[in-house]
């Protein structure tokens, strides 16, 4: 089975515990090798040690990709700055803002709670820019306010030009985002409108502040 995904669609990875998504996100990214077929980005083959490749590709795959001597504005400033972004302050504040980290900002990782580490590693993939974003369960630990606010933000970004590859357990978040689902499942793989992947495995998720 061959899929594209073209700059201003999304695609979500459905299925149950086990079923793969996880694994398959990591080897699309290039951390892990295939075990059959390719995968391209841009035409080459993906390497995620190619400076161009991590250049255009955010990925939130955990929430423990952090500096542990930085504090959380500390890692969205490198971050940014390391991306080129010219107005660095600016974006960071807009950042910490959106994902409601003003208070914590200040603070290392390990002081912050699971779910505000979670905010914290979305506003990282959010302060640079990028092509393509790469998002494993982004609604995991997020409240049903913060959920609805990323769904429709990454649905906004796909019409400035961001493809969006993301997993999830959310029937609610994927069919806001839009776009397709690709159904995992023992047998067989489907491809099917998002809109359709409510009845095909995808669950209510729960999340936590």
């Amino acid at each position: 089975m061959t899929v594209r995904l073209a700059p201003g669609r999304a695609l979500a990875l459905i299925g149950p515990n086990g079923a793969g998504k996880s694994t398959l996100l990591q080897t699309l990214v290039g951390l892990l090798e295939p075990l059959s077929g390719a995968v391209f980005f841009d035409g080459r083959a993906v390497d995620e040690r190619e400076a161009s490749f991590r250049r255009n590709v955010a990925a939130v795959l955990d929430d423990d990709a952090f500096f542990p001597s930085l504090t959380g504005r500390e890692h969205l400033r490198l971050v940014a700055h390391g991306h080129g972004v010219t107005d660095v302050e600016d974006v960071v504040a807009r950042e910490l803002e959106s994902f409601g980290l003003v208070d914590r900002a200040d603070v290392l990782p390990s002081a912050l709670s699971s779910g505000q580490r979670r905010r914290l590693a979305l506003a990282a993939a959010f302060v640079r820019p990028a092509r393509l974003m790469v998002l494993d369960e982004p609604e995991r630990r997020l409240d049903a306010e913060m959920r609805e606010t990323l769904a429709h933000r990454l649905a906004g970004a796909k019409q400035d030009g961001l493809a969006v590859l993301f997993a999830s357990h959310d029937a609610t978040f994927v069919q806001t985002v839009g776009g397709d689902a690709l159904l995992l499942g023992d047998d067989e793989c489907r491809l099917v409108p998002a809109h359709a992947a409510a009845a095909n495995g995808t669950a209510p998720g729960t999340g936590e502040p």
